[in-house]
């Protein structure tokens, strides 16, 4: 089975809504090794990161970081060691628009 290792999704939303930072390919197993979240700005905020099975709606039941606290000016690299299926969807969301980039690596395993 051929494995790519690779920037899964980069991002920098441009507002409070909730984005896609990453969709599992068809046929596809990702395992997510690492999520960088970096506060481009000088004002703390928070973010939040779900990881929806097959795109189901972003809710409590799939929350893996929520309104977690970012201070100015930094980054938290979060080594996760996820593993998700086809469809399966990386979403996050920032408390404060235009402040925060978000950033995912791993590897993208197919038949």
């Amino acid at each position: 089975m051929p494995t790519a290792y690779k920037i899964l999704g980069q991002l920098a939303p441009a507002n409070t809504s909730n984005a896609d930072l990453y969709t599992v390919p068809a046929s596809t197993q990702t395992v997510i090794s690492t999520i960088s979240v970096t506060n481009d700005t000088a004002t703390s905020t928070t973010f939040r990161i779900y990881i929806r099975k097959d795109g189901a709606t972003a809710a409590a039941l799939n929350t893996l970081y929520y309104d977690t606290p970012l201070a100015g000016n930094s980054t938290m690299l979060i080594t996760a060691g996820l593993t998700i299926d086809a469809t399966d969807v990386v979403t996050v969301q920032t408390g404060t628009a235009d402040a925060l980039t978000f950033q995912a690596f791993g590897s993208e395993v197919t038949p």
